[in-house]
């Protein structure tokens, strides 16, 4: 027997594939099941082309053993195999991929799925092993060969014996060091679920004796194990299966197999899209909030598989940030991947999908709207704040996608109101989009400068999410209707109610109101919006009241101040003490000013400066 060496490159990429190619050791199953998988497709092809041949599905499949006392773990199938030149061809030259040649030689259509395309998955094998034996018979040969090798220091192919056509590695696994427990891989239930995650849908039985517990014979509660013969993988994906033949039970228990959640998802998505790039995905819009969703530890994507193999547990590029709540899978046989077959190596393919995705989620949301507003509502109180955050990232990018999809609770109806809805109810006479933020609707509700517009029959947004602010202004309209916040300086209504001579007559006090407070507000004014109340706060600028609050309970905060405007009413018995004092005791006018001053604060749910001095110029009053 000639001990062969690998070509001078082919030692160098061996090495580079060992060590640096693959991020974990558990992918050798993974790239061996596939390559078996392969093998028996060969077969299939072969019986298309030669009218001798039959192909029984039944008689292929992969078989995986386990061999604990000499720590060997083999991998079986009955697929094409290989003689004496193959072996040297595919496994003596590494990256010589002996199914691309194989589709090339046959002139295979791109939708033939053959799925190893770079020769370097069965060197994934040295990840775990010592030394590989490969024991191989071709279709249509009498002789069966052996291949065996330690690694980097070459092979050797002799002839052997085998039975049936098909072929058996055996890999010897490594001992186990401070590092790397490698008797993990001689574990039936540890093999079974790392089958399970990657190799579930490749469409021959995989199959591995797993030990059960049963009855002796004759006993009624005497248990003995027993090694039974199972299939492990499910073979045929739910998504290329016939929507008509799938109900929502199928869909709900492929998403609880997949550990999506505890839930029940409100809706599915299942598309099959053929063109310029072809994929197959099911997706799940969940009706629970993962406990996990809004910290840095959830890591949103779906599962990418290519040819029914798993090749990314997550790919966040396949959704945006505000769609991260969806569950899914994706099966392309068009992506460009990396020689790993772990992450793209182009993502023009991956950009289309995710666009074609992007979209698909949003109809399905659009038409949850309109056809069950329930179960809408239900997705909106568990995840409208991502979408919220969705139109205000980025600069507003996707701003459009999404106006149609958020809500707000109203001033009208105790109920959620889209922005089309409350455009389409607006009075003819409404110039704005009026909204208020808040704590809860409650406070609200009770907002003095909502009054002037309540008593107009104007509806009022109610925004309770820190984010709804923020979002609203990179929205900036609706349907050519601007926003405009109720605590704005200007609600541009058209008529005054205050008196001009009014005006002139308390311009002084005003004035002093101003010198007392500083550069605590930028102005004091007689306010047209009050009626029932003698003070608020209204803002002048793009920095509102509610974003001084929400920016400077932030990390890092600059300690950012909006330009407040004390607002008073004339027409309030309030006022008419204020002018008195102002016109016969200056320290009372003085003391009144700090009082309505941080009266208006605690209605905006803004902080004293001074809590007992406060409430000393309230007790001096009382007195």
């Amino acid at each position: 027997m000639e001990k062969k060496q690998f070509q001078a490159e082919s030692k160098r990429l061996l090495d580079i594939v060992i060590n640096s190619v693959y991020t974990h050791r558990e992918i050798f199953l993974r790239e061996l099941i596939s390559n078996s998988s392969d093998a028996i497709d060969k077969v299939y092809y072969k019986t298309l082309q030669d009218e001798n041949l039959v192909f029984n599905k039944e008689d292929y499949y992969i078989k995986i053993n386990i061999d604990k006392n000499n720590r060997k773990l083999i991998i079986e199938d009955t697929g094409i195999g290989m003689n004496d030149k193959d072996l040297e061809n595919n496994l003596g030259v590494i990256a010589r991929s002996g199914s691309l040649k194989f589709k090339k030689e046959n002139q295979m259509k791109d939708e033939h799925d053959i799925i190893g395309q770079f020769g370097i998955g069965f060197y994934s094998a040295f990840l775990v092993a010592n030394k590989v034996e490969v024991i191989s018979k071709a279709l249509g040969e009498d002789k069966a060969y052996r291949w065996l090798s330690e690694g980097v220091e070459g092979y050797t192919i002799e002839e052997t014996t085998k039975e049936k056509v098909g072929t058996t590695i055996i890999l010897e696994l490594k001992e186990n060091d401070e590092d790397e427990n490698f008797d993990e891989y001689l574990d039936e239930y540890r093999l079974k679920s790392i089958i399970k995650r990657y190799s579930d849908f490749i469409r021959y039985p995989i199959n591995m004796d797993i030990t059960t517990k049963k009855l002796k014979e004759g006993s009624d509660n005497d248990f003995e194990d027993v090694l039974e013969e199972q299939t492990i993988n499910s073979m045929v994906p739910i998504w290329r299966r016939n929507k008509n033949e799938l109900t929502n039970e199928d869909y709900n228990n492929f998403y609880s197999e997949k550990h999506y959640g505890f839930d029940t998802p409100l809706t599915h998505i299942h598309a099959k899209v053929d063109g310029k790039v072809s994929y197959n995905s099911i997706m799940f819009i969940p009706e629970n909030v993962p406990f996990d969703f809004y910290t840095k530890e959830y890591k949103k994507g779906l599962e990418l598989y290519t040819n029914g193999v798993m090749i990314m547990e997550k790919c966040e590029q396949l959704l945006p940030d505000y769609f991260g709540f969806v569950k899914g899978i994706v099966d392309s046989q068009d992506l460009s991947l990396n020689i790993s077959r772990e992450i793209l190596q182009h993502d023009r393919q991956l950009k289309f999908i995710a666009k074609n995705i992007k979209n698909k989620i949003k109809n399905e949301l659009k038409s949850m709207l309109k056809n069950d507003r329930e179960k809408y509502e239900k997705f909106y109180n568990s995840f409208g704040k991502q979408l919220k955050y969705g139109i205000y990232n980025d600069f507003g990018k996707d701003k459009d996608i999404l106006k149609d999809l958020i809500m707000f609770y109203s001033s009208k109806e105790d109920k959620l109101v889209t922005l089309k809805e409350y455009v389409d109810a607006m009075k003819e006479d409404q110039k704005h989009i009026y909204y208020a933020s808040g704590e809860s609707n409650e406070r609200i509700k009770k907002m003095p400068q909502a009054e002037v517009l309540l008593d107009k029959g104007y509806e009022i947004l109610f925004f309770t999410d820190e984010v709804d602010e923020f979002a609203i202004r990179m929205l900036n309209d609706y349907e050519e209707k601007e926003f405009k916040s109720i605590s704005s300086s200007d609600l541009d209504l058209e008529e005054d109610n205050i008196d001009q001579k009014d005006k002139e007559d308390n311009k002084k006090l005003f004035e002093e109101m101003k010198t007392f407070l500083t550069d605590k507000v930028k102005s004091v004014k007689a306010s047209n919006r009050l009626k029932n109340h003698p003070v608020c706060l209204s803002n002048d600028g793009e920095l509102s009241i509610e974003m001084e609050k929400i920016l400077n309970t932030m990390p890092n905060n600059q300690n950012l101040k909006a330009d407040k405007i004390l607002e008073v009413n004339i027409n309030h018995d309030v006022f008419k003490s204020l002018k008195d004092a102002y016109e016969k005791d200056n320290d009372k006018f003085k003391l009144y000013t700090d009082i309505l001053y941080n009266q208006a604060l605690l209605i905006e749910g803004l902080s004293i400066n001074d809590p007992v001095e406060f409430t000393n110029n309230i007790c001096k009053i009382m007195k």
